[in-house]
């Protein structure tokens, strides 16, 4: 059974490494799903890690609905992934119904040639999985990442059997809520493949920070946090 570790940091895919798993999901933020993981880390991971990485190319936080220009930057990220030799690229458009956007998915997968593509857990919000599976199979992804459409994939794992058994190409992978406690119910579902990011958590500091430094509020699904044209404005005239 394939194991995939979802790393967020060079310490986190060097551990991945040594635990024995068989393949890296790079990227960053974890709290909110990942983004790009930076140059830098892309460049760190290529030198230090040996088994096969998959790099998450996804923009920014929040839906899976993008802009020309959020496109344009994808497109921008898959092409430096491959110039730098990484063997995956994990990523994904919805349309603003959450419906699969078949021409915008199927222009990353063949922008990334001859490399693995997953389609990543944009498909746990498709209304239609049976039939976006099919649609993607046609377009050549070979891995689909989900928690079939649960709050993790023990929950879903019914949906996730379905679909690898209507699935001739595509190789479902459950992620979200794998842990060693669980991990054996896959296997025994006759799934080939798993994806966790085993996370705990290490102190970090000999003292606790004044104030905080993450926005919960800043946390939402159907909303994207954008600085509004009015309200620099007026601090502008406010301050000029």
């Amino acid at each position: 059974m394939l194991v995939e570790v979802c790393a967020n940091s060079v310490q986190s895919a060097l551990n991945a490494q040594k635990a024995g798993a068989d393949r890296i999901e790079l990227c960053s933020e974890l709290a909110v799903g990942g983004i790009t993981p930076s140059y830098g880390l892309l460049k760190k991971i290529r030198e230090i890690i040996s088994i096969p990485v998959h790099v998450l190319i996804r923009p920014r936080s929040g839906d899976f609905t993008y802009s020309e220009v959020e496109f344009e930057i994808m497109k921008e990220n898959i092409q430096l992934c491959k110039d730098i030799g990484f063997a995956g690229i994990v990523s994904g458009v919805l349309d603003d119904h959450n419906n699969l956007d078949v021409e915008r998915t199927a222009q990353l997968v063949m922008l990334t040639g001859n490399l693995h593509f997953t389609f990543h857990r944009a498909f746990d919000w498709l209304p239609n999985p049976e039939e976006s599976l099919l649609q993607l199979q046609e377009i050549g992804v070979k891995t689909i990442l989900s928690s079939g459409q649960s709050t993790s994939s023990v929950e879903g794992l019914e949906l996730l059997k379905s679909l690898q058994l209507k699935s001739k190409k595509i190789s479902i992978m459950p992620g979200g809520g794998v842990k060693p406690g669980n991990a054996h119910l896959f296997k025994e579902a006759g799934i080939k493949a798993i994806h966790l990011s085993g996370t705990h958590f290490v102190p970090s500091l000999k003292v606790d920070p004044k104030v905080s430094m993450n926005s919960p509020s800043f946390l939402l699904d159907n909303q994207l946090a954008v600085s509004k044209l009015e309200n620099i404005e007026n601090v502008v005239k406010a301050v000029k």
